[in-house]
């Protein structure tokens, strides 16, 4: 028999609700499929709520707070190893079509960046360069979401290699000639044609390379990350109006759901009618987080010799329903657009033979807000719509098919356990637990608890919760305000039982058990 390939499939900012399996209302007909045939681990999360350092985690098994790729304007350094260094090591073929965000759009002295401008643009640097890169040795990439000017790499030399000249067109100043007001005009339709999305672009270029490894018959780890659900929530022609706003219920917070949160939650329900008046909200609401100034937040990078970065959710979440009702209705259809193409990518594992044979993961990177608790996209909120991943795997013959397992998952537990399905060593700079037993269906569950790390300056913006089986606690960084909530009867999050005398005593256990999860952390 020879050795299991590894075939991983991942969204971006994906809400897990917005699948067909936890949504009926929702046309994802290839990954209702994928976990009917397979395994949902419906209590999946991830390490961090941004990007970057939920993606490294994926390929190191390390948190953040590890890998050293803490947040968004950071990267993961090149002599941090890998899941894809150890393979490589054992003989796989590796390879990453789509997103990898490891690295920063701006370089600093210290810290280059091959996705920072200008060589992001490069397009004949890119031509010549296909890897390695962190342990894949070969990729094909793209930064940009839907119609930003990021667009560049290996998307867009597909697009002129296909004939498509006039891309620009559909890209925003100043790499193309379409504007913020065409966007806001035509939304949530983008005028590019689907022949030349970049969803069609990832399933070709990871068909080619499973037809290249089934060729020459070598075991691979091939990584397809598309970009979307991410913002700016626009899509092509006939996708953008396959849902209707009209029929979609938006959420929203529940009266006085954010009297005992703290204070930066109540904040960000305010909207502010100016640009001086949001300056003034940026900064009162950075300080309402952790008592951090805006002078001493920005002084906190200069310090480091980092670019500064803007704090992700420190904005007005206040939205028009019928907007967001809009953008629902469009986030659904980007889901359903990357289900097509997951299809294909499915597909070609059957056509080749391969699927018996492949252990097929399905992920995000993390949650989102759509409306819930009053807030849109992502920041310092850790509820589980940020936290909580849609997750689903498939290995014939070795993952139960069209079971539901509620074990407690973490990102940094992919690579463990992808190694030890692999017959291979865990190598000791994982921090993640081997969830194999799990996906087997021989173990009921193989950790206890999850944490989760968002850490946005060097030094100062920084909070981290434990969840348990049942519940969770977040602290704040120079802060004596934080988080418990009972997830058992309060699922919704809508009770913060942390200033309630009458769970003290529980409080005091969490935040023991979060001090405890801290220092076993780092026992590797």
């Amino acid at each position: 028999m020879p050795r299991p390939n590894v075939l991983l499939i991942t969204t971006d900012q994906h809400h897990r609700s917005v699948l067909g399996i936890n949504d009926p209302a929702v046309k994802t007909r290839n990954l209702d499929m994928l976990a009917r045939e397979g395994m949902v681990l419906a209590r999946a999360y991830c390490p961090n709520p941004t990007c970057t350092p939920s993606r490294a985690s994926i390929v190191t098994g390390q948190y953040a707070s590890q890998h050293g790729a803490w947040s968004l304007g950071t990267k993961l350094l090149e002599d941090v190893p890998t899941i894809g260094d150890e393979l490589r090591k054992a003989g796989y073929r590796t390879a990453l079509i789509g997103k990898s965000h490891f690295e920063p759009l701006r370089s600093s002295s210290e810290f280059k960046s091959l996705e920072s401008y200008p060589i992001l643009q490069d397009l004949d640097f890119w031509r010549g360069f296909h890897g390695p890169y962190y342990g894949f040795d070969y990729i094909e990439l793209a930064r940009n979401h839907t119609d930003e000017a990021h667009v560049g790499q290996h998307y867009a030399i597909w697009m002129e290699e296909k004939g498509y000249k006039d891309w620009r067109d559909h890209f925003l100043q100043p790499t193309g000639k379409r504007t913020y007001v065409d966007r806001l005009r035509d939304a949530p339709l983008w005028r590019i044609p689907e022949e030349f999305h970049y969803n069609k672009w990832i399933a070709e270029a990871a068909n080619k390379k499973l037809e290249e490894y089934a060729r020459e018959k070598q075991p691979f780890f091939l990584w397809a990350s598309f970009l979307d659900p991410h913002g700016p929530r626009i899509l092509p022609e006939p996708w953008h109006e396959m849902y209707d706003p009209a029929e979609i219920d938006v959420p929203g917070p529940a009266p006085g759901e954010h009297d005992k949160n703290p204070p930066h939650f109540r904040y960000a329900q305010q909207t502010p009618s100016s640009p001086n008046k949001f300056k003034r909200f940026f900064h009162k609401l950075m300080s309402l987080l952790n008592s951090v100034t805006v002078v001493k937040y920005y002084n906190d990078f200069r310090k480091h010799g980092l670019p500064i970065q803007g704090l992700h959710g420190v904005h007005p979440h206040l939205y028009d329903k019928a907007k967001l009702a809009r953008e629902i209705a469009a986030y659904r259809g980007m889901v359903s657009l990357i289900d097509k193409y997951i299809g294909e990518i499915l597909q070609q594992l059957d056509r080749l033979g391969l699927a018996d044979n492949t252990i097929v993961v399905f992920t995000t990177d993390h949650g989102d807000f759509y409306g819930q608790h009053g807030l849109v996209t992502k920041g310092p909120f850790h509820y589980e719509d940020l936290l909580r991943l849609p997750f689903i795997v498939r290995y014939p013959g070795k993952v139960p098919a069209g079971k539901t397992s509620d074990a407690l998952q973490s990102h940094v537990d992919i690579a463990p356990t992808l190694m030890s399905l692999l017959g291979l060593p865990v190598p000791a700079f994982m921090a993640g637990v081997d969830q194999s037993g799990v996906w087997t269906g021989t173990e009921g569950q193989a950790r206890d608890h999850v944490l989760v790390e968002m850490h946005h300056s060097p030094a100062l913006v920084h909070l981290k919760t434990l969840v348990d089986r049942r519940y969770k606690v977040t602290v704040y960084n120079e802060a004596t305000h934080g988080e418990l909530f009972d997830l058992q009867e309060d699922p919704g999050e809508k009770r913060n039982l942390w200033s309630d005398p009458e769970f003290a005593g529980l409080k005091g256990k969490m935040l023991f058990q979060l001090v405890q999860a801290e220092l076993k952390k780092d026992m590797r």
